[in-house]
């Protein structure tokens, strides 16, 4: 799996690409809202269980019924194939 940088042209590419997904403060970003906390949790969860198996973990925030998750590749200091590896792998849950 390609671990460098990507270009700003192959982000701005592969977000377009992406539903729901967004470039905020040059990070892949999405909102979630669930019926519920037990939903929202169940799903960061299962979240949780992907970053691991992929050891890539997300940057993310928990109230109530709403999740955000920023992903970012930190070794390449900014975005990457796995940040959109993962945000795919995360839409794959809903």
């Amino acid at each position: 799996m390609p671990q460098g940088k990507l270009s700003p042209a192959e982000i701005e590419r592969r977000v377009k690409a992406l539903p729901d997904w967004v470039i905020d403060h040059h990070k892949l970003y999405r909102h979630f809202v669930f019926d519920d906390f037990i939903d929202a949790f169940g799903f960061m969860a299962r979240v949780a269980l992907l970053a691991e198996a992929m050891n890539h973990h997300p940057e993310w925030s928990n109230v109530y019924n709403r999740v955000e998750i920023h992903l970012t590749s930190h070794d390449v200091d900014g975005l990457s194939e796995r940040d959109f590896i993962l945000a795919e792998r995360i839409n794959g849950l809903l």
